[in-house]
């Protein structure tokens, strides 16, 4: 809980090195407070380009998903079973549908099991 941080992304931690501190305005809005050093202070391309550079931390990376562009969402199998959650959902898919059931022939079937029935009873 007690351990200190340094005031930037700065990797050695030093306060000499620091690109800058936080700081509180009049308002109360926290803002950062650049060093006094020329090249960050430097109101041209140079001084942004030294400023961006002090602010990168070398040590995160990007990490490109490598989804597939005409189809942008991950299966969610578990989402069917689950419940539908708007923020990771994904494309829920069903490994195998049931085959849809023709009418016409249910009711061919049934017509047919009534007229054998009724023929069992008059028999």
């Amino acid at each position: 809980m007690g351990a200190k941080r340094s005031g930037g992304p700065s990797a050695s931690g030093s306060t000499d090195e620091a690109p800058g501190r936080l700081s509180v305005d009049d308002r109360g809005n926290i803002t950062w407070q650049w060093a006094e050093k020329d090249d960050l202070l430097a109101d041209d391309p140079v001084g942004e380009a030294e400023r961006l550079r002090v602010l990168v931390d070398p040590s995160l990376k990007v990490d490109d998903d490598s989804t597939d562009p005409m189809n942008p969402a991950s299966e969610n199998p578990k989402g069917l079973k689950k419940g539908y959650n708007p923020y990771n959902s994904g494309a829920l898919i069903k490994r195998r549908w049931r085959r849809k059931k023709d009418l016409r022939k249910l009711s061919k079937w049934i017509e047919l099991r009534r007229k054998l029935t009724e023929t069992k009873d008059e028999e």
